[in-house]
């Protein structure tokens, strides 16, 4: 009687289990990424870049050259610098055909530093590629190729991604073209400190080297991100990458094509995850009640921002922007790098447990709404080379950049003539032309706009200079 009465509980159950998996297999059925695939990778395109072989000074240290140098009074430390040769170097990654006149998006680190841009697409066909414009802080570049009736991908909305929702993944890993790996999205709005403005979409969806550049995609074949890197430990694949949202992707390529750099908003404010606060306070035994358990802790107001004219302090949380709510910063930072400077937004914040809704006007990273552009390096008017190691010696310097050649330019109206040396730009040393234009970059993109650079004469006399970045050095 036992026997039959546990073989009939067994029966349902398999009945049961049954009727469960073919629901769940129904279910399944339904999911079809076929008409995905077919849509999205013809827009995917294959990237190889060349950086041709450069001559670039490097320093190493010579033991014989402090203890000998020292000796005969010539003071370097044991440093010394010599000329090399790099070799040629290849590399490969992914875009994305967005319009049907050619503009494709892929990562910065794909194309960063290229000489040469070769554009492969899915029919075999080849084009050589242009810059038109990189954005280091979210990694993203916008790259042309000319060329008419493209086929273009078809641009969705990465807001209306849900946790769970089935996407693709297309690129060239490895080399192997046209490929497409499935997966779902495990999560939104993830921060890796890769980037200075990131805001990732993590999916369980294969990503491995050569993906980068790429095309997630949603079942209906639309581009909701651009696959920028890979989570693991070994270089390959082993559970999650992460792309960037169009959302972001959409204000910065629409920035390069029209400003040739992205014209970022700036709140002003630094802080943390509520959620990541709390846990750090309690690890040190403190009890703190902020009203809320979700939203961004305001650590410190910058002077002079559209946060400090709002009236934001230290220890407020921002729970919303636009009417949308914001859980964490890289919701937050989300949502500012779809407007620009002088964008007036509705900022939602919590003090003493109640809530406050402020309108702001954004701002530039130079503390004003006016609109930024690139400088022209050549625009300085100098030539520049680093010092060799005849005159190092004879100078007693370890490292410099030595002025070439001058012309009408903003170096010239400071007072630079042709033999200075320069030693420092911002108070970073300069040992290459490299550093120098990244020093460049950077003012440009400061509240000052300024370069104050520290110089010595050949005959040894020290000198200082400033150069103001916004000034029309024609005028």
């Amino acid at each position: 009687m036992r026997h039959n009465t546990t073989m009939k509980f067994f029966a349902a159950m398999v009945v049961a289990l049954g009727g469960m998996i073919g629901t769940v297999a129904a279910q399944g059925s339904r999911v079809d990424l076929t008409e995905a695939a077919e849509k999205s990778v013809n827009t995917v395109v294959y990237i190889r870049v060349t950086q041709n072989s450069q001559t670039r000074t490097v320093e190493y240290y010579d033991p014989f050259e402090d203890f000998f140098g020292d000796f005969f009074g010539r003071g370097n430390g044991g440093r010394r610098q010599q000329q090399v040769q790099t070799p040629r170097r290849q590399g490969a990654g992914s875009g994305v055909i967005i319009s049907r006149d050619g503009y494709i998006v892929t990562n910065n680190h794909v194309v960063e530093g290229a000489d040469v841009i070769e554009v492969k697409l899915n029919d075999g066909s080849e084009y050589s590629g242009r810059i038109i414009g990189l954005d280091a802080t979210t990694d993203l570049a916008l790259i042309k190729i000319e060329g008419t009736d493209l086929p273009a991908i078809t641009i969705g909305n990465s807001d209306d991604l849900k946790v769970g929702q089935w996407v693709l993944a297309v690129g060239n890993p490895f080399n192997l073209t046209s490929t497409v790996t499935a997966g779902i999205v495990s999560a939104k709005a993830r921060t890796l400190g890769a980037n200075g403005v990131e805001s990732f979409i993590q999916t369980d969806a294969a990503i491995n080297a050569g993906n980068s550049g790429g095309a997630l995609v949603n079942e209906r074949g639309e581009l909701v991100g651009i696959n920028a890197m890979l989570y693991s430990q070994t270089g390959s694949y082993t559970g999650y990458g992460f792309a960037i949202p169009t959302s972001i992707m959409n204000k910065v390529v629409s920035d390069l094509k029209e400003f040739g750099m992205v014209q970022r908003a700036i709140l002003g404010v630094r802080g943390q995850d509520v959620s990541a606060y709390l846990d750090a306070e309690r690890q040190q035994d403190h009890e703190v009640d902020l009203g809320v358990t979700r939203g961004i802790y305001v650590q410190e107001v910058e002077t002079g921002s559209a946060a400090e004219e709002l009236g934001l302090q230290k220890g407020d949380v921002i729970t919303g922007i636009e009417g949308r709510d914001v859980n964490k910063m890289a919701e937050l930072q989300e949502a500012l790098a779809q407007h620009r400077p002088g964008d007036r937004v509705n900022i939602t914040y919590i003090r003493n447990k109640k809530s406050y809704t402020k309108t702001a006007t954004l701002r530039n990273a130079q503390g004003n709404t006016d609109v930024m552009q690139e400088v022209d390096i050549d625009l300085l008017g100098a030539q520049l080379q680093p010092l060799t190691q005849e005159k190092r010696q004879q100078l007693a310097l370890s490292y410099g950049l030595e002025v070439t050649a001058i012309k009408n330019g903003k170096m010239k109206d400071a007072g630079i003539t042709k033999g200075i040396i320069i030693l420092q730009v911002n108070d970073k040393p300069m040992r290459t032309v490299e550093e120098f234009e990244e020093a460049v970059r950077s003012a440009n993109q400061s509240h000052e706009r300024t370069l104050w650079i520290r110089a010595v004469t050949p005959s040894g006399i020290k000198k200082g200079y400033a150069i103001d970045l916004s000034e029309d050095s024609s005028k």
